[in-house]
């Protein structure tokens, strides 16, 4: 067995190692986190404070707008941090706390749309009970069984982690720590790691994405029934800012999880898609066609101003 110093602590190489870049880089990213925070407590905010948006799919909008401000800022205050700083360490445990929230926070996303994806489906498949259906305690219950699932997963993908050797080679040449990132840098045999990772990431992705492709699936079918061209248009158009959501979080989620963890610009841009910019997209998205978030948002206003 061969000795080996161990390792305290990682080196982030984040997005560039060109001084020259950072401080422009720093300056974009702040106002993509700030836009972020701001969108997303405001839509929250709003749902909360308008009766008219007390229904299931604000909800569920609600909780998303919840995930995005978490999802953000596991990644988004330390990458911030990495381009003003010299060093741009992270503590070993830390970054495995970062992977942990990384993985918990983005699988009950995935959890998540699946269930807003079925609310869809309800709605427009049987608008008559609706209501019935989509009680609050189902709600409730689906959003609990979400985290739930995705805690259980990061804990069983993360735990095993934290017993890894690492040392010799501890620069990530990315701008965050994600577990696919960390197991080339140990010197102890990760073959069960990966292993697990992959067989859990397809279980748990794949599993929620089939979910909803069922869902909509069953939605163009009952859409078409509808005699009403109009009819068709309004009903599509309910579903149009949960698809665009999924397109963006699915397809930069998996390209970015495809793609080998190695540090290309191809994979820091598909990273920053996932983590920074669509926390960032989806209160627009939901709020710039949807006039009841318009209407709300107009009565807040209003009765303060």
């Amino acid at each position: 067995m061969r000795n080996h110093s161990a390792v305290h602590e990682f080196v982030l190489l984040g997005l560039s190692t060109d001084p020259h870049i950072q401080p422009a880089l720093f300056v974009l990213f702040l106002l993509v986190y700030l836009l972020t925070v701001v969108g997303n407590s405001l839509m929250l905010l709003v749902i909360v404070a308008d009766s008219h948006l007390h229904t299931p799919m604000y909800f569920f909008l609600r909780q998303l707008s919840f995930l995005d401000l978490c999802h953000s800022s596991v990644t988004a205050p330390k990458m911030l941090e990495n381009l003003l700083s010299e060093e741009k360490t992270i503590l070993v445990e830390s970054c495995l706390a970062q992977a942990f929230f990384v993985f918990a926070t983005g699988g009950t996303e995935a959890c998540l749309l699946a269930a807003m994806a079925y609310d869809r489906y309800v709605a427009i498949g049987s608008p008559l009970l609706y209501s019935q259906v989509m009680s609050s305690q189902l709600c409730v219950g689906l959003v609990w069984l979400s985290w739930c699932l995705a805690v259980v997963d990061a804990l069983l993908n993360t735990l095993p982690a934290v017993s890894l050797d690492f040392c010799e080679d501890q620069t990530i040449s990315h701008f965050s720590c994600e577990l696919s990132s960390l197991f080339p840098l140990s010197c102890s045999d990760t073959a069960a790691n990966f292993t697990l990772l992959l067989c859990s990431s397809v279980v748990h992705f794949f599993g929620t994405l089939v979910m909803i492709v069922c869902s909509y699936g069953r939605i163009v079918t009952t859409v078409l029934r509808v005699s009403s061209s109009t009819g068709r248009s309004k009903a599509f158009s309910t579903c149009l800012s949960h698809l665009t959501t999924v397109i963006l979080f699915y397809g930069s989620g998996f390209i970015s999880y495809l793609l080998p963890a190695s540090g290309s610009p191809l994979e820091k841009v598909f990273s920053l898609q996932y983590s920074v910019i669509t926390p960032m997209l989806n209160p627009l998205i939901y709020s710039l066609k949807n006039k009841e978030v318009k209407a709300a948002l107009g009565r807040m206003i209003r009765k303060h101003f």
